[in-house]
């Protein structure tokens, strides 16, 4: 079984904890009388807007990263993202020092293309409507020896969005508490099963 196909356990979520340490952003557990008082219970918000570079998604790319970097020092980065994904693995690649390339579709917001190109990300645009995006990265990483950050289909990816879950059942048992309920945001599925490795972890039920 070939590296890119373990399965992402807690204890590469605790090793991703370990890459990111003093790198990504520990946010906090909020919480507001007003909506507790409007769903009849205790919510708690865990804000990853403050993150570095305003997502989750930084957390993934970065481990990831650091991954490729450990295996083959200095192997250069390719993406396709239209924006949070994107500023994450470009962000991740100029702390490692290595070259990324994002394939980002032209229409995608002009804030998240200018902040991938001013953490120093390369950026190749495509039209949706007609281009290939996949098709355009493949050529990129034939042409080019870079590996692929996928944006979530990952055990890497899936490790260091986990991290999350681990500041949030640590903040919880720290204040002793215990969870009923995970709400989770579920796109690619990444945030999701990196969140639901380390809740489970410490409260099974």
């Amino acid at each position: 079984m070939t590296i890119q196909h373990r399965l992402p356990t807690l204890e590469t979520v605790c090793q991703a904890r370990g890459r990111l340490a003093g790198l990504a952003v520990r946010t906090p557990l909020l919480s507001f009388p007003v909506l507790d008082a409007r769903v009849g219970g205790r919510v708690l918000l865990k804000p990853e807007i403050f993150q570095r570079t305003g997502s989750f998604k930084f957390r993934g790319a970065y481990n990831r990263i650091s991954e490729i970097q450990e295996q083959r020092p200095g192997t250069s980065i390719v993406t396709c993202s239209s924006g949070n994904h994107a500023q994450g693995v470009a962000a991740a690649a100029a702390l490692h020092k290595v070259p990324a390339t994002i394939v980002m579709p032209a229409d995608a917001p002009a804030i998240k293309l200018s902040r991938t190109e001013r953490s120093g990300a390369t950026v190749v645009p495509y039209d949706r409507g007609t281009d290939d995006r996949d098709a355009i990265a493949a050529g990129l990483i034939a042409e080019t020896g870079a590996i692929l950050i996928h944006p979530y289909d990952n055990p890497y990816v899936i490790a260091g969005q986990g991290t999350a879950g681990l500041e949030i059942a640590e903040a919880l048992t720290a204040r002793g508490l215990v969870a009923d309920a995970v709400v989770v945001p579920c796109g690619g599925g990444g945030l999701s099963a990196g969140v639901g490795l380390a809740m489970r972890d410490r409260f099974p039920d």
